[in-house]
């Protein structure tokens, strides 16, 4: 039977519609060897840019990690600066983390769909069963390419990545500063001025910015959920859609 409309050219353009005749791909049958070579190109593009992001959090850590072992140098090789150089290492490494907690929801957004390409079309190959684990997982994937989300929170992907590299880092740095404030600490003064003191500045402050820093942290640690993987929450929840990605991002 032909389905042509009558007011189409053989060229499957519609009359008068003012575009360039020439083939309808869409409009003709998909086959098998077609299907699977576009998703096998689809599988390296997206495999690309995860990778390519998982390389974005190395590097950022690798920051954090120089710039640590920079600021542990110089405190101890200078005394009289030590303190305010650990509470000014402390929270640089904040600042890479919440860099890093950036890129990681990036990389979550192509992780997501290669794990989903995994689990539905590479893995029933590789077991010669046709079945997929999920279905209309290819509808949730090409929505996802339409209208790219984000799969976890700012928060989530905050304590991932604290969880992960960082919580040891700080650990480290807070451990050096309470070390400090014993070994070096002002006999004269007394109280906290004599341990957290720096110059005219009373050593209350050093303390609060010390215990903000890491109760904060702490609390992310505690209150905020855990950043499951894509497969098991996202796409089987639309009452959680994610949260847009930005388009100057993509």
């Amino acid at each position: 039977m032909n389905d042509r409309n009558p007011s189409e050219t053989p060229g499957g353009e519609a009359a008068g519609s003012g575009r360039r005749p020439g083939p309808d791909y869409e409009s003709g049958p998909l086959t098998r060897a077609e299907y699977i070579a576009a998703l096998a190109h689809f599988y390296r593009g997206e495999m690309s840019r995860a990778q390519s992001w998982r390389q974005r959090l190395d590097t950022t850590t690798n920051w954090a990690i120089i710039s640590t072992l920079g600021v542990l140098t110089f405190s101890f090789n200078n005394p009289d600066y030590s303190q305010e150089t650990l509470i000014a290492g402390m929270y640089a490494n904040l600042v890479f983390l919440l860099l890093e907690a950036r890129r990681f929801r990036f990389f979550d957004v192509w992780r997501a769909r290669v794990r989903m390409i995994e689990e539905n079309f590479i893995g029933p190959i590789l077991r010669r069963d046709p079945a997929s684990s999920q279905e209309r997982w290819g509808e949730h994937v090409a929505d996802d390419l339409l209208h790219p989300k984000f799969k976890i929170t700012m928060l989530q992907a905050l304590k991932a990545r604290l969880m992960r590299n960082y919580v040891y880092v700080f650990a480290f740095l807070l451990l050096a500063w309470i070390g400090r404030s014993f070994v070096l600490r002002e006999p004269a003064k007394g109280g906290l001025d004599g341990m957290f003191g720096i110059g005219a500045i009373p050593g209350w402050l050093p303390v609060v910015l010390v215990a903000a820093l890491n109760a904060g942290l702490l609390a992310l640690i505690l209150f905020t959920p855990r950043a499951r993987p894509p497969e098991e929450s996202y796409w089987l929840d639309p009452r959680h859609e994610g949260q847009d990605v930005p388009s100057l991002d993509v």
